[in-house]
């Protein structure tokens, strides 16, 4: 992104802070983790539950919009919630919903390996964040310019952005909507459109990688990426305020 783009960024979450301290109706951002103590999600290539990776992740995420004025609701905090429709449920009335996951691959690509003796698999063939949205969702706009934003802070610090979910080679190629910042449609997911608000799920990585397992796992890393989603979204919210 260019330095003009980072000022603006900058400038607009700025300007949220601002409204916020001037009496203005701080927005408020429903923070999901994915999966829960019953269904744990993905298992990594060093066999670490998804659940885990998404817990962490959500509460550094959810420290971080606080720390720029926005309101948090946390949503599965506890990780008892066992329905998929039951999340956007209980975000109703917030103003954006955003679900936090780690990603595999599809499993004609896994391979087995061991790790610290016992068996698990990887694949080291592909990296990189990505953000889903829904044609279905009542607010695509917004849902769109939120997770582009997201996107674009990510990139700037350095992150990468998967470009595999639309590989016309995958089992189920999406379409994207904003390619260079790696958000794809993704219509049928149950927490996108079965919900009253804008909203994105959010893939930090893949954990059947296993150097970027490694880094999903460190907790500076987290915090980068934590602070880059918030610092995105805190800005999107404040241009549509």
């Amino acid at each position: 992104m260019a330095v003009r783009g980072v000022m603006a960024i900058a400038m607009l979450a700025i300007g949220w802070l601002s409204a916020v301290v001037g009496g203005a109706r701080a927005a408020e951002v429903a923070v999901d983790v994915g999966h829960g103590l019953v269904d744990q999600g993905a298992i990594s290539a060093r066999g670490k539950s998804e659940y885990i990776f998404n817990d962490r992740l959500a509460r550094r995420l959810a420290d971080e919009l606080t720390t720029r004025g926005l309101r948090v609701r946390p949503i599965n905090f506890d990780g008892q919630i066992d329905s998929l429709i039951a999340r956007p449920q209980q975000a109703a009335g917030a103003d954006f919903f955003i679900s936090i996951h780690h990603d595999s691959v599809q499993p004609h690509l896994l391979r087995d390996w061991q790790w610290q003796g016992a068996p698990q698999t990887y694949s080291d063939d592909h990296a990189g964040f990505a953000l889903f949205v829904s044609h279905h969702n009542p607010d695509l706009p917004t849902s769109l310019r939120c997770a582009s934003a997201i996107g674009a802070r990510l990139r700037h610090l350095g992150f990468v952005p998967a470009r595999h979910h639309a590989d016309p080679s995958a089992v189920k190629p999406r379409q994207p909507a904003d390619a260079d910042n790696a958000v794809y449609y993704y219509d049928n997911l149950v927490v996108l459109y079965k919900t009253t608000l804008p909203a994105v799920l959010f893939e930090a990585g893949v954990i059947k990688n296993r150097d970027e397992e490694r880094l999903l796992d460190d907790p500076v890393y987290q915090g980068r990426m934590a602070d880059a989603i918030a610092t995105g979204l805190a800005a999107c919210l404040f241009v549509g305020s």
